[in-house]
């Protein structure tokens, strides 16, 4: 079983787990004392600090990468956070990790102000302290942006003043002025690209590229791209801007090197991801890397649901296989190891084990025994505490980079996803059309191949938002929005919607 996974890395896009709060409230405080009695930690486990894989030493796994963002983050630098230890603390020869700004909270109103004046005070203050937070503890962290749906939603809209997509423009243009006027140089910039369909995405473009620009801004310019709204799923969009960025000199090496693609979650999109980072190395940038994000393994565990199976099917659909996890009350004194208990008891049909699950015992994760009372001191409906979340989400947390690696490797060795096949008339492969794209002498000439296939990209659905077939405007209907991210990490295949079981966490809050 693989326990180095930045080793087994090779030249892929990297995924980046998006990191809970609640997961590294763990690591964070048992670093101080004993936030999880010793007893209760399995005995294949050295640890609570085996769950980092920021840390190749004690970790169970290794993985070097990860996303954490300022939105659940403590990010008052100036006062000790034991929760936020596993961050705060980490060893940075070691670990590479990538700052959310906390757009989603301006745009959910849960950061309240008026974003629209540069000098208003709630504003002003978030605006500062996610900069000065970034400053100490990112490696890249994104420029805070303001997303173009706010003004759809009433309540966000009043609690931040934005009221129409210019004002997030508007509002956007601050923060950016902000961060080019106040930065320490301590950690690299990633300009974030909004807009909700192609009109939009193109305005935001023109609106915010300059800051990029280094005949600009010759010392204070930011330093990649973070694909937000429409840009972060889109095919045919993602493949046109890349192409205005390289010959807009906007993608140049040691100067551009990073491209962020906000909550993708489909398996296709790992494969999909390498092939643009690999033609973009080969023809304008050989230290171009694309870096992607979601939250589906601690998100799943919060809603009852574990990985155990990995789906690769040639011309087929690929992705990571959930369903709801052991939970029963009678397992709680069953020293059966997991993956032989959820199997002869038909929980699961199948389950594969990840480095915290081998040797781990079913009553490790079915902890309460009937009559147990949780640390609020009721008997809940669940046998879970709240350490077998945590011990379920870094199982997740493995599988879901096994599997993005293992889609890699797979699509390396010829295995092809239906996605990015075309067999109807003449043959296409996605991989193909990439090459072809990038390698073509002139921007204009790369265009009229991206248009040429417009019928290709369609049939390449996006992650979170249905682009393709089944395409929606994202600034269409927000509240479907995450409904429709949860359904999708479900299964990490399928397009239908599931039933989801949401198990309630009685000892904790699961993000705060």
């Amino acid at each position: 079983m693989k326990t180095n996974l930045t080793d087994h890395q090779s030249d892929y896009a990297i995924f980046l787990p998006s990191i809970s709060g609640f997961y590294a409230t763990f690591i964070g405080k048992q670093r101080y004392g004993e936030y999880v009695d010793y007893s209760r930690i399995p005995n294949n486990l050295n640890s609570v600090e085996s769950l980092n894989f920021l840390n190749p030493q004690q970790s169970a796994f290794n993985y070097k990468w990860a996303l954490y963002s300022a939105g659940h983050a403590d990010i008052d630098i100036s006062r000790a956070a034991e929760k936020e230890d596993m961050i705060r603390n980490r060893d940075r020869s070691n670990s590479w990790l990538l700052g959310d700004s906390g757009g989603f909270q301006i745009a959910k109103g849960l950061w309240e102000g008026d974003w629209t004046d540069k000098n208003c005070p709630k504003a002003s203050k978030k605006r500062k302290m996610v900069l000065e937070w970034m400053e100490e503890y990112m490696d890249y962290g994104m420029m805070l942006d303001i997303p173009t749906w706010t003004y759809l939603n009433p309540k966000s809209s009043k609690a931040t003043n934005i009221q129409t997509y210019q004002d997030a423009v508007d509002a956007t243009h601050i923060n950016a002025e902000y961060y080019m006027n106040n930065r320490r140089g301590n950690f690299k910039v990633l300009n974030v690209l909004q807009g909700s369909n192609h009109a939009s995405a193109e305005n935001w473009y023109q609106e915010f590229k300059d800051y990029c620009d280094p005949a600009k801004y010759p010392d204070t310019h930011f330093n990649g791209w973070a694909m937000g709204g429409q840009n972060m799923c889109d095919v045919h969009l993602i493949l046109k801007r890349i192409v205005d960025l390289i010959h807009d000199g906007l993608l140049e090496k040691d100067v551009h090197d990073v491209m962020h693609f906000l909550g993708t979650s489909r398996l296709e999109w790992a494969v999909l991801l390498t092939d643009i980072q690999r033609a973009v190395r080969k023809y304008h940038n050989s230290n171009f890397t694309i870096t992607y994000d979601c939250a589906s393994p601690f998100l799943a565990t919060a809603n009852g649901q574990i990985y155990h199976s990995i789906r690769l099917k040639d011309r087929g659909k690929w992705g990571y296989i959930m369903s709801p996890a052991a939970d029963n009350k009678k397992f709680a004194t069953d020293q059966r190891l997991f993956r032989d208990a959820v199997l002869q008891e038909t929980i699961l049909k199948e389950f594969e084990d990840s480095p915290i699950t081998e040797d781990i015992k079913i009553s490790d994760i079915c902890y309460y025994r009937p009559g147990d009372l949780n640390k609020i001191g009721k008997e809940g409906s669940t046998s879970w505490d709240s350490f077998s979340y945590a011990l379920q989400m870094a199982h997740n947390v493995w599988m879901h980079i096994e599997s993005t690696q293992r889609a890699n490797l797979n699509y390396d060795q010829g295995l092809m996803p239906k996605m990015l096949i075309n067999d109807t008339h003449e043959r296409l492969l996605f991989k193909e059309l990439v090459e072809e794209i990038f390698s073509a002498p002139s921007k204009a000439k790369s265009m009229e191949i991206i248009e040429k296939h417009s019928r290709f990209w369609m049939q390449i659905l996006g992650t979170k938002l249905n682009v393709g077939k089944k395409a929606i405007n994202a600034s269409a209907k927000f509240d479907d929005h995450f409904e429709t991210v949860i359904n999708h990490n479900h299964t990490g295949i399928d397009d239908k919607k599931e039933k989801t079981v949401y198990k309630p966490n009685l000892d904790n809050n699961l993000w705060g």
